[in-house]
């Protein structure tokens, strides 16, 4: 275990944003997370994973905590299980390696294991809920294991139970993924370039990623947007129309659009960058609702951030 005091969290959220917490602990096995959360009940705790979907807006006045347990095992010859440390491009990266199929559309998605439960990330047509049998987690009360079924989990667009009724009850420990034996290798190439070529890279500019959700629509407001602009793209789905969000902020004529140190990401709309390396978080604030702002104006449609404010 890793207790440390006072600790810059730069190198834990992919913002790059300069802030600090009281406290750091990375654990390493089930006996030490339930040893920190026994010994720190009157602690505010933030579970975190690679801090790729959260914006720090001051310093944490409490308990980081993040897994050291990065390790996957196959169950058996479909079924692997991950823990929630494992960096999940990591983890594609080794199924594809040795000839498994079912993941590598969320290829590069930054973050671990337990946050693509959490978040259900996606992309391509495909969602950490398509291959997510089950889902392992400790009770922060109880100290108790409990297992999730995918139907238990409740999985939505960028969204699970884990953020919602069962939000600070419990901690994702570990995934288990369905994967089936298929050449993947050559998807997986196109899935990075593609990310590459549109995506700026984790390590080398700040940002969360999208940024914002896709929002959806009724049909009737899908149709009467239409009328007025025949070329948008919309995606008919149980939930209502889906507009592309990174559509919507093009056409405002937000590409490339600066607040302080904050940039709309002028190869994909959809993501927010701290194109100085020290955009306050202020900045990226600001210019996030300057976007929102923009699009409910112009389309009367409401855009929600994807990005958790801490």
């Amino acid at each position: 275990m890793r207790d440390l005091s006072n600790i810059s969290l730069l190198p834990y959220n992919t913002f790059g944003i300069n802030v600090k917490a009281k406290r750091f602990i990375e654990y390493y096995s089930l006996d030490e997370l339930r040893d920190v959360l026994q010994a720190n009940r009157n602690e505010q705790i933030l579970h975190i994973g690679q801090g790729s979907n959260l914006l720090f807006t001051k310093d944490f006045d409490g308990i980081i905590l993040h897994s050291g347990m990065a390790r996957a095992r196959f169950i058996d010859d479909e079924t692997v299980e991950a823990q929630n440390g494992l960096r999940l491009d990591d983890l594609i990266a080794q199924l594809t390696d040795m000839g498994y199929s079912g993941m590598e559309k969320l290829s590069l998605i930054p973050g671990e294991v337990g946050a693509s439960a959490v978040q259900n990330v996606g992309a391509y047509g495909v969602e950490a809920k398509d291959v997510i049998v089950r889902v392992h987690t400790i009770d922060i009360q109880t100290l108790e294991e409990r297992v999730f079924t995918n139907e238990e989990c409740r999985f939505g667009y960028r969204d699970s139970a884990f953020k919602h009724e069962l939000k600070g009850k419990y901690i994702v420990t570990s995934v288990v993924y369905h994967v089936t034996p298929g050449e993947a290798a050559k998807t997986r190439l196109e899935i990075i370039e593609t990310r590459k070529a549109k995506l700026p890279s984790v390590g080398e500019v700040g940002s969360a990623g999208s940024f914002f959700m896709n929002p959806f629509v009724p049909e009737e407001k899908a149709n009467a947007l239409l009328k007025q602009y025949p070329e948008m793209p919309n995606f008919p789905s149980p939930q209502g129309v889906k507009i592309p969000a990174a559509w919507l902020i093009e056409q405002c004529g937000l590409k490339g659009k600066t607040l302080g140190g904050a940039q709309v990401w002028p190869k994909q709309p959809l993501v927010i960058v701290n194109a100085t390396g020290n955009a306050a978080p202020s900045d990226i604030i600001a210019l996030a609702k300057l976007v929102s702002d923009s699009v409910l104006e112009k389309f009367g449609i409401s855009i929600s951030p994807e990005v958790n404010y801490i």
